[in-house]
């Protein structure tokens, strides 16, 4: 038997007329490992000079190893629901990062995932948080 694939559903509440969302548990679980993910990387650069980031090699695996999590997430959220993947910004880069990660791992410039870690990832943080308060403020 063939497993239903995720999907999210905006429905309206018939009583309030305001807006919900049904969503199964396989894209929420994406949703909450990618954010995991994300904060965790976020927690690991925390107060870290870019310089310090380059002469860390647990951290620097650490970073990455989050952003192969992040790239996953994103991945297979996008094969399940590319509507609601569609709403992530720049979710082929972060896709494309973890192919390089795992793929590339001899190409990596460090100074790169520090400064994406840096740049992109609080941006892809909020809107992750988004996505994850419509679905918690609709149950």
């Amino acid at each position: 038997m063939k497993r239903a694939l995720c999907e999210i559903r905006i429905l309206q509440d018939v009583h309030s007329g305001k807006p919900w969302i049904c969503m199964r548990a396989e894209a929420a679980a994406l949703f909450w490992d990618a954010k995991d993910a994300a904060d965790s990387i976020m927690l690991f650069l925390d107060g870290v000079a870019p310089d310090e980031y380059d002469r860390d090699l647990l951290r620097r695996r650490a970073v990455e190893r989050g952003f192969e999590i992040v790239g996953e997430a994103l991945n297979r959220l996008r094969r399940i629901d590319p509507a609601t993947a569609s709403r992530i910004p720049k979710l082929a880069n972060a896709v494309g990062l973890r192919n390089v990660l795992i793929h590339g791992y001899a190409e990596i410039i460090d100074r790169r995932v520090f400064d994406t870690a840096v740049k992109d990832l609080p941006e892809l943080l909020e809107v992750l948080t988004t996505l994850m308060d419509e679905v918690n403020d609709s149950r």
